[in-house]
């Protein structure tokens, strides 16, 4: 018997679901207060469907969890971030990577290491977090960022600071995957 390996789906949806099912909130429940059907829920967390980044913020506010919570990683202890050791936050269907390169204990600055797919990024759906300031800098490549209805496209070395309770996306127009930090202050993953 060979050991079947989970994608980033599956293993998203599953702890979706175990967070729910230890929070006592029914399926339900969850749709309602996300603002989607029941049936896209029980898709997530069969790995079935890709939430966009803001139902995926929505969830995470519903179940009174960070966005991070719901990635399975390694849980770094202490001041020290070891690459090999950073808390990946891989998206369904592969579209983007995050890592987290702050540890848990940072008190009043986040940062978010970015790899980007071509034509990939935070959905079509505008999405806000609490956060008071956040700023991206492009490592590598390409990146359209819309706030606020207006548009940018960063190119490598280029940083943009937003209001993040603005409504904002962001998508790599390609033509080679991107990679970015995303600064924030205070942390919200």
């Amino acid at each position: 018997m060979t050991k079947q390996t989970r994608g980033p789906a599956q293993t998203l949806g599953q702890r979706i679901r175990e967070v729910r099912r230890r929070k006592d909130v029914t399926l339900r429940e969850l749709a309602e207060q996300v603002g989607v059907s029941e049936s896209f829920v029980s898709q997530v967390e069969r790995g079935v469907a890709n939430p966009s980044m803001a139902t995926l913020r929505r969830i995470a506010d519903a179940l009174g969890e960070s966005v991070a919570s719901l990635f399975v990683g390694t849980e770094t202890s202490g001041m020290v971030v070891r690459a090999g050791e950073r808390k990946r936050m891989a998206h369904p269907a592969g579209s983007l990577d995050d890592y987290l390169l702050t540890p848990p204990g940072a008190k009043t600055l986040q940062i978010v290491y970015s790899a980007i797919a071509v034509g990939k990024g935070s959905g079509d759906e505008p999405y806000t977090h609490a956060a008071d300031e956040e700023c991206i800098i492009v490592l590598t490549g390409q990146l359209d960022v819309g706030v606020n209805g207006e548009s940018h496209r960063l190119a490598t070395g280029d940083a943009l600071l937003l209001d993040p309770k603005l409504p904002h996306t962001y998508h790599n127009p390609g033509p080679e995957p991107t990679t970015a930090l995303w600064v924030m202050s205070p942390p919200v993953y």
